[in-house]
């Protein structure tokens, strides 16, 4: 009886077991798995993990290796050239195929075609598939035949066409090909000396078990409330927190939109929340497709007119910005949650971002890479999109002359004032009519508050009125270029 040889599977931004086609379709072919994980290197061009991101990777690579065990395989890993830890396995274990689920930022999608035209060329076996989006960006296409540009008519489309693809359920048993590993200990993803990690693992559970537990919770109950209660920090459960597991491949959008679709089709999920629940799934989806067709995205304006904009240099305001130092309390509480638990609420995000790039007139590239080293949920795609959608020259960008207001925005969407209560503990004792504003406060309210500016909490580094109006007079210095941003 023949024994069919052992395949390889390349584990990437794929770390689960359900829902996997490369996995799926290796075990199918009958033989020993060899399960992969590299810690690529001389990839250049490639962008380096963030810190935080270095985080969650460790954690996460440590459940997929107990959830492989648990099935009689084995995560083995490997550091050095793809090409070359590939190249070395396939002699060692005689593997005459490769299966792997597709990236999509550069320089990964081009140094995956290259190699798999390499290995296809020396008689190896590769398959790859789809498991990172509900489609592949290129595909959608607007009734001009290029990709969407802007976010609603996309969602619309995705809405109307996307069918998810059938289940597919972790194997049963995976059966393990003898091979040497290296010890992830040794990768020194975690930190050390110091430690900077402690609330940040006390907010998460990385790992395919925790994006399970995650959604299960979500789709409980907060879902049902989620397009009243998705722009209130203040509440715990007002939105998913799915975005890291997301990232790396913990859970894919396919087996959320099923969830999602079985809910309200069960009756247990209220279509209004479901609906805005997927366009915020989309909008990840769509920051893809930007990103397949502009993989600077991270790096250059999408709208080159925004190469004129007079942005400033001031490292002392970025760094008041970073350290939640502002002055303004939502911004400080955003920037403190971010360095605390590696993770920014979205109504948020937006409010950080426009300040750094509208009050303090800094390059929305300085607010990405600070968020790429910070976030747990560090997405190439979503990430940059998003920086450049707030600073307005991104496709579907918000108006370049819309400056949000970080008194108004806090009154509104922290309206019980818990959230700056629980990043700024030292502002906790003042009325909420001054919470947000506490350098409007008289000073008998300071006092009564244990605040005094400057001492134990900032005042502005920037007035709101006057930073407005240098936003928007720097802003119309280039409007003629910026007529189409």
């Amino acid at each position: 009886m023949s024994i069919s040889p052992p395949s390889i599977v390349w584990f990437r931004e794929d770390l689960r077991l359900a829902g996997n086609p490369a996995l799926s379709a290796a075990v199918a072919g009958g033989g020993p798995v060899i399960c992969l994980y590299i810690r690529e290197t001389g990839l250049q061009g490639a962008r380096p993990t963030g810190g935080a991101s270095k985080w969650w990777l460790d954690k996460s690579l440590w459940a997929l290796a107990a959830g492989l065990t648990s099935r009689g395989g084995a995560l083995v890993l490997r550091s050095g050239q793809a090409s070359d830890v590939l190249a070395a396995l396939i002699r060692e274990t005689g593997a005459q195929s490769v299966f792997w689920n597709r990236r999509y930022s550069e320089p990964e999608k081009t140094h995956d075609a290259d190699l798999q035209a390499s290995l296809t060329a020396a008689g190896i076996s590769v398959r790859s598939f789809n498991a990172r989006l509900l489609m592949e960006p290129w595909q959608l296409k607007t009734g001009a035949g290029g990709y969407y540009r802007v976010f609603t008519p996309f969602w619309r489309a995705l809405r109307a066409t996307y069918v998810p693809s059938p289940h597919l359920p972790a194997p049963k048993e995976i059966r393990a090909c003898e091979t040497g590993s290296e010890d992830l200990d040794d990768w020194g993803l975690h930190p050390g000396a110091p430690d900077w990690s402690g609330v940040i693992g006390a907010s998460w559970t990385p790992g395919e078990d925790g994006a399970h537990a995650r959604l299960a919770d979500f789709l409980d109950g907060p879902i049902n409330g989620y397009a009243e209660t998705r722009n209130r920090p203040d509440l715990d459960t007002s939105t998913s927190r799915l975005s890291p597991h997301l990232r790396f491949g913990e859970i894919g959008p396919a087996q959320i939109w099923r969830a999602v679709q079985a809910g309200v089709e069960a009756g247990r999920i209220d279509a209004r929340g479901a609906e805005v629940f997927l366009s915020e799934i989309a909008w990840r989806e769509f920051s893809h497709v930007l990103l397949n067709f502009n993989p600077e995205l991270a790096r250059t304006n999408y709208n080159p007119n925004f190469d004129r904009m007079p942005w400033r240099t001031d490292r002392e305001a970025l760094r008041a910005w970073q350290l939640g130092q502002t002055g303004y309390p939502i911004v400080d509480a955003g920037m403190r949650e971010l360095w605390h638990t590696g993770w920014m609420h979205n109504r948020v995000r937006m409010i950080v971002a426009s300040f750094l790039t509208k009050h303090l007139l800094l390059p929305w590239q300085a607010g990405e890479s600070w968020f790429w080293d910070t976030l747990v949920d560090a997405d190439p795609a979503a990430n940059a999109a998003s920086w450049q959608w707030t600073a307005g020259s991104c496709a579907d960008a918000a108006p370049y002359f819309r400056v949000f207001n970080p008194i108004t925005q806090g009154s509104k969407f922290d309206e019980t004032g818990a959230y700056v209560r629980r990043w700024c503990p030292e502002l906790a004792r003042l009325p909420d009519k001054f919470l947000h504003a506490p350098f409007e406060a008289p000073e008998a309210i300071l006092k009564s508050g244990n605040v005094e500016l400057g001492k134990t909490y900032p005042k502005p580094i920037v007035d709101h009125p006057a930073a407005r109006q240098r936003a928007l007079d720097a802003y119309a210095t280039t409007k003629k270029e910026l007529g189409t941003a």
